[in-house]
C-alpha cells in the first residue's frame, strides 16, 4: 500500500513538473514575440490604412500616477493622432513628437493641461513611428537620456519597425529587415555605352511624376544623371529619393529632390563605384538614410525603336 502511495506521489509530482515546465515556456514564447524590446523604449509601428489604432502612453518618471491613450487613424492622404491625457499632476505644458525609425523626432505640437487632464489632436504625414512627449522644446533626437513624460507602448499585434542605426556602413541590419520589400532588377550597367536612357513612372496617388536617368559608366565608376518633369503634379514637401541597389541587396542612397511647390522640374547627379545595380526612387517623408517608404518606383531601358 505504501509502495502505490509513493509511486502515485512520484508520478503526480512528475506531471507538475512537466506542466510547469510547459506554461514557462509557452510565456517565454509569448514575451519573445510581443515585447520586441525588454525596456520598450523603442516601439516604432507601421500604422494601417484605414485602422483605429489604440495606444497606451506609459507615463515617466515624475508622473507615475498620470495614465494616457492615444487614437491613431492613418488614411490615405495622412494620419490623425489624438491623445487623451489624465492625472498629469506636477507638470506644465509640454510638446508632441512622432519618433521615425530614424530616431528623428517631428514636432506635432505643444499639450496643453488643465487641472490634470490634457486632451490634443495633431496631424502627420508619417505612417512609421512611436509617440513621446516630452518637456523639452525643439527635440531634435530620441535616445535614452531624452526626458520623457510619455511615451508609446507595443500595442498587441504590432512588430517593431527596426531602427535605422546612422553610422553604419549601408545600414546593413535595416536593409536585410526590408530587402524584400523592393523588387529591382539589375541594369546590366557593364553593357551600356556612353549615356544611356533609363526613365521612371509613378502610377496611383502619383500619376503624372516621370524621370529620366542617363547612365554613363567610365573609368572604373558610374556616372548618374536624374531628371524629373511635372513635379507640381505631386504633393509638396515629399522627398523623391533616388537609390541604386547592388547585386547583393545592399542600398547606395544617390540622392534627392525635395518637391516645394515652387518648381516644375528637378535634377539630381551623382556617381557610383558599383559595377552593376538597380536603379530605383522611393518617396520619403522625412530625411533616410535607406528606403523606408512602401512607394517607389523602379527605373527601366528604354529601348530604341527599330
Amino acid at each position: 500500500m505504501r509502495k502505490g502511495i509513493l509511486c502515485s506521489t512520484m508520478v503526480l509530482g512528475l506531471v507538475l513538473t512537466l506542466c510547469t515546465a510547459v506554461l514557462a515556456q509557452d510565456t517565454t514564447v509569448t514575451t519573445r514575440t510581443v515585447v520586441q524590446n525588454p525596456d520598450g523604449s523603442w516601439s516604432v509601428i507601421e500604422y494601417p490604412v484605414g485602422k483605429e489604432v489604440v495606444v497606451n502612453l506609459a507615463p515617466g518618471a515624475t508622473i507615475k500616477s498620470a495614465k494616457g491613450m492615444a487614437h491613431i487613424i492613418r488614411s490615405a492622404d495622412g494620419t490623425r493622432v489624438m491623445l487623451d491625457l489624465n492625472g498629469v499632476m506636477g507638470a506644465d505644458n509640454f510638446y508632441a513628437y512622432a519618433v521615425d525609425p530614424s530616431g528623428a523626432p517631428t514636432l506635432l505640437g505643444p499639450v496643453i493641461v488643465q487641472n490634470g487632464i490634457a486632451k490634443a489632436e495633431f496631424s502627420t504625414p508619417l505612417n512609421q513611428f512611436m509617440l513621446v512627449l516630452s518637456p523639452t522644446q525643439g527635440l531634435t533626437a530620441f535616445d535614452t537620456s531624452t526626458p520623457v513624460l510619455f511615451r508609446s507602448e507595443l500595442p498587441t499585434g504590432y512588430a517593431v519597425v527596426p531602427r535605422v542605426r546612422t553610422g553604419e556602413s549601408n545600414a546593413v541590419a535595416t536593409a536585410e529587415a526590408i530587402a524584400s520589400t523592393y523588387e529591382v532588377p539589375l541594369l546590366n550597367v557593364p553593357s551600356f555605352k556612353d549615356d544611356t536612357e533609363v526613365r521612371v513612372k509613378f502610377d496611383g496617388d502619383l500619376q503624372g511624376l516621370d524621370g529620366k536617368a542617363y547612365i554613363d559608366p567610365k573609368g572604373g565608376k558610374t556616372t548618374i544623371k536624374m531628371r524629373f518633369s511635372d513635379m507640381k503634379k505631386v504633393p509638396t514637401n515629399k522627398r523623391f529619393v533616388l537609390w541604386a541597389r547592388s547585386a547583393d541587396g545592399q542600398y547606395t542612397k544617390l540622392g534627392q529632390v525635395i518637391n516645394t511647390g515652387g518648381r516644375d522640374e528637378g535634377e539630381i547627379r551623382s556617381e557610383t563605384a558599383l559595377k552593376d545595380f538597380g536603379l530605383f526612387l522611393t518617396v520619403e517623408d522625412v530625411e533616410v538614410n535607406t528606403p523606408t517608404s512602401k512607394i517607389y518606383s523602379v527605373f527601366t531601358i528604354q529601348r530604341a525603336n527599330p
